[in-house]
């Protein structure tokens, strides 16, 4: 029993057997009373001092986080075909060690977007596909890890339900994820089922600085983003259905809580967005952290890093501490080049355990400034998943093209780009094909695609750079790094038109009064989201505000960047019709772009994007040296000069050798970190 409690307990029933002495005539107690009752107090106060310092406790726990390691358990560049010392889970291994060396009592999640990412995850859900019974190689490195629990990522979906599941078979360690729901009469109902285990009480004993064992129920919840429905619309539809996360999380929370947890942590695949989040939003770590009886986030999908600068003006964030809202929370950003680190601090002279400090923190593998690695690679992991790894690069190694120039995504963001033109050409050539003979084959057929390695949160390592001569399934896999599939829709001029005009939210609005030196691309808009429309002409006034928001909703109605859009020299009307070949994340509503939706769609093909290129650089090969593949850029797009400004941007420092290919761009200063300034020439 609580000895404060039955302090009082006894106090009172002191004063009740004490009324009625001697003082008839006033209903107090008397003198003898008081002082029967005082000694009383005495006695059970130091009671209650020797049994709350018998009991009280303080306990520091250590949690830990790996999150979106996109199946860089190596530190292995498979696109460049060497090691780096930039990323990867062996590097991060080293880290985990050192952290646990330094905490009596830790725990290790990891946070989802595991499977997916790289080329050896391809291995083994497609080329090399893993059969029941075996062990996924993530598996093989991680439960010897010792993870206490993981959360599922968006990205894990897709490869298909079967595939993940036969995956976390491997797992010697539980996975949980509560907002994702079989899809049946029940689905949106209080009996509906979940699709995974939705949160577990791990129970484990820590020990105190005293050197004394205490158990405690830990709650743990997993959430991920619902728009898995629309990304994986082709492998989710059906099956199962995804609900809001902070309407689940407040669900469950109390839930944990009357269960017996003393301290629950939201492991969330969900980033973090400065403004308000709405119902069914994709990043919510704001709202979670106002939920009441959540101690700790894990958090990641974003690929950020939290704490950091970049949240500095963030409302209710610490940095310092690394809390939101009072809430200790981290995001050790992508690939495993951060480790997260929470330190929380508990102590029981209340009766029940209590967070009464928190901090959070994030460890790097890689010294950005200074070029140099932190952490070594730790050798285990190589030795665990050797076979697939040699295998995976013997995959890789496979000729299959021969390219006249080079092909880079340098510049991809601000001019007409060669790996984006490469993608759509063999896109466009693959949906001619399919339409042979069908209704359709009366419509011109355009092609977006978008430079899925174009630096930003990924650093100024993440560009396609390769070099003339012979192209290997690695090119490949660098030039189309998601597992799409290829969807074509049929569009009217008008649709095509408002593509374009989201894409375009990629830029800032420039000045033309304004500084004579301006940043041209806006940082916060997604590369993959840039779609350039191939098949039509069109340019872009940077002046003008951007048409949409970032979530695609109709920011300034008024305006209109798109200019001189045409289709073989002529206007575009907008009642004309077009095929526009895509991916399925893009035709499925990912991004939010307007007019695009599944029913729009008149191609749904079955191939992946990347197996479209590689048959058709096979194709190209085949015919002969005269039909090398040249996947220079057309420049059916630009961007409208602004006079008297110079707008400025940021790529590689490496970008400096292509410069020769674009009199149109001017190196401005190098920035020492591997990055440098550009400006396109007035």
């Amino acid at each position: 029993m609580n000895p404060v409690a039955s302090l009082r307990d006894t106090i009172s029933s002191s004063l009740r057997a004490k009324r009625g002495s001697p003082c008839m005539d006033c209903h107090r107690p008397s003198a003898f009373a008081m002082t029967a009752v005082l000694r009383t107090i005495g006695i059970g106060l130091l009671a209650v001092l020797v049994a709350a310092a018998a009991q009280a406790a303080e306990v520091k726990l250590r949690i830990l986080e790996t999150t979106d390691l996109h199946m860089n358990l190596l530190s292995y560049d498979y696109y460049q075909d060497q090691p780096t010392d930039q990323y990867g889970l062996a590097r991060t291994l080293s880290l985990i060690k050192s952290a646990r060396a330094e905490a009596p009592n830790s725990l290790l999640f990891d946070n989802g977007d595991l499977l997916q990412g790289n080329p050896l995850g391809d291995w083994v859900a497609r080329v090399k596909p893993l059969q029941e019974g075996q062990v996924h190689p993530a598996y093989k490195v991680m439960n010897a890890m010792a993870y206490d629990a993981a959360n599922v990522g968006n990205h894990d979906f897709n490869y298909g339900l079967e595939f993940l599941h036969r995956a976390l078979a491997g797992a010697n360690f539980p996975y949980i994820s509560a907002n994702v729901y079989i899809d049946d009469k029940d689905k949106d109902s209080a009996q509906a089922r979940h699709a995974f285990t939705p949160y577990l009480l791990l129970e484990r004993e820590f020990r105190d600085a005293q050197g004394q064992n205490h158990a405690l129920k830990i709650g743990v919840i997993g959430l991920v983003p619902p728009q898995i429905m629309q990304w994986d619309k082709t492998n989710l539809e059906g099956r199962v259905v995804a609900h809001d996360m902070v309407e689940v999380a407040k669900k469950y929370v109390p839930e944990m809580r009357a269960k017996g947890a003393q301290l629950v942590i939201a492991i969330a695949h969900s980033g973090f967005e400065k403004g308000e989040v709405g119902l069914f939003a994709e990043n919510v770590v704001s709202r979670l952290a106002q939920i009441p009886g959540v101690d700790a986030i894990l958090f990641g999908h974003a690929h950020s890093e939290f704490p950091g600068k970049g949240f500095a003006n963030y409302p209710r964030v610490d940095i310092e501490r690394g809390t939101i809202n009072g809430v200790a929370a981290v995001m050790p950003g992508r690939w495993g080049d951060h480790l997260g680190v929470v330190d929380l601090k508990l102590e029981n002279s209340s009766g029940s355990w209590k967070v009464t400090d928190s901090r959070a923190s994030i460890r790097p593998v890689f010294d950005r400034v200074n070029r140099k690695s932190l952490a070594d690679a730790d050798p285990s992991v190589e030795q665990a998943i050797s076979d697939e790894h040699a295998q995976t690069l013997a995959y890789l190694r496979d000729k299959i093209a021969f390219s006249s120039a080079p092909i880079y995504s340098f510049f991809a963001q601000v001019s007409d780009d060669s790996s984006v033109q490469i993608v759509s050409n063999a896109q466009i050539a693959y949906v001619k094909r399919a339409i042979q003979g069908t209704d359709y084959e009366k419509y011109p057929v355009l092609s977006a695609a978008s430079p899925f390695k174009a630096g930003g949160r990924q650093g100024s390592t993440n560009y396609t750079d390769i070099p003339a001569g012979p192209l290997a399934i690695k090119h490949v896999a660098d030039l189309y790094v998601y597992p799409n599939t290829l969807k074509a829709l049929l569009l009217s001029g008008a649709e095509v038109k408002e593509w374009i005009e989201m894409s375009a939210g990629q830029f800032n609005r420039i000045d033309p009064q304004g500084p004579a030196q301006q940043a041209l691309v806006n940082s916060g808009f997604p590369s993959f989201n840039f779609d350039t429309l191939d098949g039509v002409t069109y340019e872009i006034d940077v002046t003008q505000p951007a048409r949409y928001a970032v979530n695609g909703t109709l920011a300034a109605p008024e305006s209109h960047r798109v200019k001189n859009l045409r289709y073989q020299g002529q206007p575009i009307s907008m009642d004309a019709r077009f095929i526009v070949a895509t991916n399925n994340y893009r035709a499925y509503g990912g991004g939010n772009f307007p007019g695009l939706a599944a029913a729009k769609v008149i191609l749904d093909a079955p191939e992946e994007n990347r197996q479209v290129l590689i048959e058709y650089l096979r194709m190209m090969d085949v015919l002969g040296p005269g039909k090398q593949v040249n996947p220079s850029a057309d420049r059916n797009w630009h961007i409208q000069n602004v006079p008297g400004v110079r707008m400025v941007f940021f790529s590689a420092s490496a970008a400096q050798k292509h410069l020769a290919r674009h009199p149109d761009i001017q190196w401005l200063k190098d920035n020492g970190d591997g990055s440098a300034l550009y400006q396109l020439k007035p």
